[in-house]
């Protein structure tokens, strides 16, 4: 699945287009985190468990907007985008969504 932030792809065209695909989750903070990021605050510097679950958590609503786009018969998602929004005490939602598309290489 090729999954990009631009409008089109060089040499590529698209032949079909499926409509908006998106994929989330929600993610709570864990205790043993927060006293280490609490710890990491007073002295400064990356909070490296809320990095590492950032990320992973970006890379589980990609997953599942990626299953989305294959479902309709897509092989790219193009203007992807990615939101974040706090839901309640210590949770974020992690949104990503884009264009599902079916792409063939242009012959020009």
């Amino acid at each position: 699945m090729i999954i990009s932030s631009r409008n089109d792809l060089s040499g590529h065209r698209i032949v079909e287009e499926f409509g908006l695909v998106r994929g989330s989750t929600i993610r709570a903070r864990h205790l043993g985190r927060d006293i280490l990021a609490g710890l990491k605050s007073v002295v400064g510097g990356e909070i490296q468990e809320y990095t590492k679950m950032m990320a992973e958590s970006r890379e589980q609503a990609i997953d599942r907007m990626e299953r989305e786009a294959a479902d309709l018969g897509a092989n790219a998602i193009l203007c992807v985008r990615f939101s974040t929004a706090y839901v309640m005490g210590g949770t974020a939602e992690i949104v990503v969504y884009g264009t599902a598309v079916r792409v063939e290489k242009d012959e020009a």
